[in-house]
């Protein structure tokens, strides 16, 4: 064996055993966050990490709820190599007059937050307070859907997004791409131009794919829609092209340099972010953004339901033990929750929240096969409604009340952005298994009503100070829905 290789291996081992004696005297969790574009990640982020230190109402957190939790403040993030998550600008944005929902995740980023807490048995609260290292890395889901990537051969993986490309529901966004993709000899000799034009014509697929509206980001590569720091990279200058019936591609051809380019691309982004980072994560919150997918019918809960089973596949399910640092931790605990709650009346919560637990079945079972804890709730990190009723001759309906967002439409009204409006959601089904079952026969929810609102007035102040004259209309309290439970799933055991 060659002497690097023994150094670099006996390094990695010293390494990982001062982290087990780094754990033992602070222990160190690392939870990590994703979901599909635009289902709440950064707010989520923002508002529990608020919450934490300002002192948050989390009646279902038991540190809190018990007295227990001392205080949290954040310190500088251990992974120099990663970028910070922008905490700050967040609350600022959310805190502005008038408040705007901030930029939402296109790289992953980290933030280190240390609780400090009074443990709940008497010997060792004997030994005094307690601190917690919370690690919490906030990375685009879109980018979980190349982990498939690994098991597939570029041939393979060609094949799957041509007939990907050429389904009913991605057909017109994909014209242009089929057309230039049918003129192309896989065996023509290799040709940058050609590499460039083709990899442009095939993100440009992808991002119209994307814009139709109420789509989700399910197709991939995931770094051609949220390239991250690879903008520009010539790891991003690839496309599918149709092998099947044809042999081995011959040396210098452009089939071969595609296929060189695919595999690149699988070393240098995709498997690296599987190893640095998914072997790493204790915790794990699937954010989802279920009314969306029923706003816009059945294509998307097909599609959504496809790439929640993709994502819970790169995860490496089973149980954790003081032992995590050495052999390599395990995703113990997983939550899918099902955002933005509060765009519906509460008596719906638990209704959203059984359709996605029929939505992540098979994804459930396979985790809780593993060893893993999981669990599926609905939530509103930042909640931006409040609830109450319209009378509707002898019948008073639940309403939400909130402002929709500019341009947000319903019933051919288009809202301003600027005021108020008391909007009847409708009723999501009782039986979630029978609700989806519709969704081959109908092109949206019957009777339901999702629009997007715009932030709660908010301050970044403490709790228990009292806000200036300026703020006083805004709430001291960020409000949630269910923050605290998943809270308490996520990391209430740590905390005990």
């Amino acid at each position: 064996m060659p002497l690097t290789t023994i150094t670099d291996t006996s390094t990695k081992v010293l390494r990982r055993l001062s982290d087990v004696v780094s754990d033992l005297l602070t222990p160190t969790l690392r939870l990590g966050v994703t979901g599909l574009s635009q289902s709440g990640k950064t707010v989520f982020v923002t508002s529990l990490v608020h919450n934490l230190v300002a002192g948050g109402r989390l009646p279902f957190f038991s540190p809190v709820a018990e007295g227990r939790l001392i205080g949290a403040h954040l310190e500088p993030q251990p992974d120099d190599h990663l970028p910070r998550f922008n905490y700050e600008a967040h609350v600022a944005a959310l805190t502005a007059p008038p408040p705007k929902w901030p930029q939402g995740t296109r790289r992953i980023s980290q933030l280190r937050l240390v609780l400090s807490y009074r443990p709940e048995r008497t010997l060792q609260r004997a030994l005094g307070i307690k601190t917690l290292n919370l690690d919490i890395i906030d990375y685009p889901g879109e980018w979980l859907i190349d982990l498939s990537m690994l098991d597939q051969s570029f041939a393979a993986w060609s094949a799957e997004a041509i007939d990907v490309a050429r389904d009913k529901r991605h057909r017109e966004a994909a014209r242009d791409w089929l057309d230039f993709q049918r003129g192309i000899d896989p065996y023509a000799a290799e040709d940058e131009d050609i590499a460039r034009r083709g990899a442009g014509i095939f993100r440009a697929y992808l991002q119209a794919a994307r814009a139709i509206p109420n789509a989700l980001a399910t197709l991939g590569p995931g770094r051609f829609l949220m390239p991250g720091d690879l903008a520009n990279s010539p790891l991003l200058t690839f496309f599918p092209l149709d092998l099947r019936g044809l042999g081995t591609s011959p040396r210098g051809s452009l089939a071969a340099m595609m296929a060189r380019r695919y595999e690149s691309y699988r070393e240098h982004v995709v498997r690296p972010f599987f190893r640095n980072h998914f072997r790493r994560i204790d915790r794990q919150i699937v954010l989802v953004d279920v009314l969306n997918a029923l706003n816009a019918g059945p294509d998307a809960v097909t599609d959504l339901q496809i790439a929640l089973n993709q994502v819970l596949s790169a995860f490496r399910p089973g149980g954790n033990s003081w032992l995590a640092p050495l052999v390599g931790r395990r995703t113990d605990r997983v939550l899918f929750a099902a955002t933005k709650a509060d765009h519906l009346p509460h008596s719906s919560y638990d209704r959203l929240e059984a359709i996605l637990r029929v939505m992540v079945e098979h994804a459930l079972e396979k985790a809780e096969g593993a060893g893993s804890n999981v669990q599926v709730s609905a939530l509103a990190a930042l909640r931006a409604t409040r609830e109450g009723t319209i009378e509707n001759g002898d019948d008073s309906l639940p309403c939400i009340v909130g402002i929709p967002l500019k341009g947000e439409r319903l019933d051919g009204k288009i809202f301003d952005g600027k005021h108020e409006a008391a909007i009847f959601p409708g009723d999501l089904p009782q039986d979630p298994a029978a609700a989806l079952d519709e969704f081959g026969k109908q092109t949206a929810t019957p009777g339901a009503n999702f629009v997007r609102f715009a932030p709660p007035v908010l301050t970044s102040k403490r709790a228990n100070k009292k806000p200036s004259k300026k703020a006083k209309n805004a709430s001291s309290h960020w409000p949630h829905i269910r923050l605290d439970r998943a809270l308490e799933f996520l990391i209430g055991d740590w905390l005990a």
